[in-house]
Order: C-alpha cells, then sequence, then structure tokens
C-alpha cells in the first residue's frame, strides 16, 4: 500500500475513535509496526495528529464514534475485480419473487449492478445500495432504521423492536472482515449485534469473500461455519481454505474474473 493511502486511512480511523492504537493501524493497513510508527511520526511533524503512547488520536477529537474497520470509500478500491466477479455469482442465486437481504459492504455493493434487470424485495442497511437500486432498478427495496454510520455508509439499530424483525428473505447475502475455522468474524461489537439480527430473518446465508479474508482474523465472532450455506470467492482460495469448508458442510462457489470481464466487454460491444 502506498504511502499516500496509508495516511488517508490513518487519519481517517482517528477521526472514528479518541485514540487508535499502532496494531489497529497495522490491521488496517496491512504494513509493518516499523512503517506505522514512521507514519504517525510524519503525521505528527505536519501537525495533522497527535502522537501519544502506542498509538495516535486526532488534533480536534471526533464528536461523532464511528465503528472499527476501514472506510467504505478505502473498501471498495480493494481486490475491485474480485469483488465484482464475486458479485455476479451471488446474484445467480436470485430468483424474481424471492425476498432478499443485502448487508452493506463493498462486496455486497457490487451486487447492485447486476439486480438492475431483476423484479424483487430486497432488505438492506446499506444506505448506498438502497439508493442505486432505488435509481437503477424495479425492485422494491426496504431500508433499516437506525444511526447512519458515515464511514462504512450502513444503518445500524441496537434495538430489538425495528423494521428487520418483520422482513422474512429467502437469502441473506453478505461480507466479512475475516472467515475462519471458527466461523464469520467481525472488527465490532454494534455490527455484530446488527448482523446477527439480520441473519435471523434469512432461511441461508451466503458469504461473500474475496479470498484474501481467509488469511484475516478479529477478536470477535459473529457465527460459526455451520449456519453458513454458500460461501462465494474468488480463484485466489487455498485448497485448505476450501477443505475447511468442505468439512463443514458449506457449498463453495469459486468466481472468476474472466467471466466477468467477457460479460461486461459483450455488453459494451
Amino acid at each position: 500500500m502506498h504511502e499516500k493511502e496509508r495516511h488517508r486511512i490513518i487519519l481517517s480511523a482517528v477521526q472514528e475513535k479518541p485514540v487508535v492504537t499502532v496494531q489497529e493501524m497495522v490491521d488496517l493497513t496491512e504494513s509493518s509496526e516499523a512503517t506505522i510508527r514512521r507514519d504517525i511520526a510524519a503525521l505528527h511533524v505536519q501537525k495533522r495528529l497527535r502522537r501519544v503512547r502506542g498509538g495516535a488520536e486526532a488534533i480536534s477529537p471526533p464528536q461523532f464514534i464511528g465503528l472499527a474497520g476501514r472506510p467504505f470509500s478505502v473498501n471498495e478500491t480493494l481486490n475491485a475485480a474480485q469483488k465484482r466477479a464475486i458479485a455476479r455469482e451471488a446474484v445467480e442465486l436470485c430468483k424474481d419473487g424471492e425476498p432478499i437481504i443485502i448487508n452493506g459492504g463493498t462486496t455486497t455493493f457490487q451486487m447492485v449492478h447486476f439486480l438492475t434487470g431483476r423484479r424483487m424485495p430486497i432488505f438492506t442497511n446499506s444506505f448506498p445500495i438502497a439508493e442505486h437500486l432505488l435509481k437503477h432498478s424495479k425492485n422494491t427495496v426496504m431500508l433499516s432504521g437506525g444511526t447512519i454510520y458515515r464511514e462504512q455508509n450502513i444503518i445500524l439499530s441496537p434495538f430489538d423492536n425495528d423494521v428487520t424483525r418483520n422482513f422474512y428473505a429467502r437469502r441473506m447475502f453478505m461480507g466479512a472482515q475475516g472467515l475462519g475455522p471458527l466461523g464469520l468474524m467481525e472488527g465490532d461489537p454494534l455490527l455484530i449485534q446488527a448482523e446477527q439480527k439480520l441473519i435471523d430473518q434469512a432461511d441461508e446465508l451466503v458469504v461473500l469473500v474475496d479470498s484474501s479474508k481467509f488469511r484475516k482474523r478479529s477478536s470477535l465472532i459473529l457465527c460459526g461455519l455451520s449456519r453458513i450455506a454458500t460461501v462465494i470467492t474468488d480463484d485466489g482460495i487455498e485448497d485448505r481454505e476450501a477443505k475447511m469448508l468442505e468439512t463443514a458442510g458449506v457449498t463453495l462457489i469459486v468466481a472468476r474474473k474472466s467471466a466477468t470481464n467477457k460479460e461486461e466487454s459483450s455488453l459494451q460491444a
């Protein structure tokens, strides 16, 4: 990752919470601890943040506390081709008239491009997903209520008696921060709470993750592998990771970037 992009992620992180640790920045940028410490020192000299013991804080403390994790604007630039191919395979599972839930995320957002010609009830907690579907499709869109978290572009509610409980879905499509033997992992307790409510409303859980997510871990487990019906990923998945899913009884779909590229080229011709 280039220095400019690392600095953008670090500055965004310190605006979301009072203090961000060096380790949190290492996880966000996938850089070494030494690199992050140099970045913090440079940004401190530029007076763009304040260096503190073990991390950094904003010059002006944030007025609104966000969620842990990379901002949506950063995530959507990472592994973009793989995410689009994965999303295409996800929409292949959908049938007109069947209600679905699409959880907010940059991989799930790519589904909107392949849903434009479909007709189905769609529930989402993602403002950009809802906005795109309203503008470019005839699908019925239902949006959850709650607080809008700007950096991740999602709407979350801590309350049990919200509209989520009134929507049934054949399938729920979601991404995750990591996927391992213990199941799906996320980085923020509020995300865990909100996503567990959504999962309870669907018959099947379909997970959309690029292959890099199999090598990432978090301290928070959203659900076990036994709750997942299908995982859609790219051809970067390793044999041991595919075996892990097979042993757990999870259906694996491997998306090919070339298939998506050919389809898009034919549409443009």
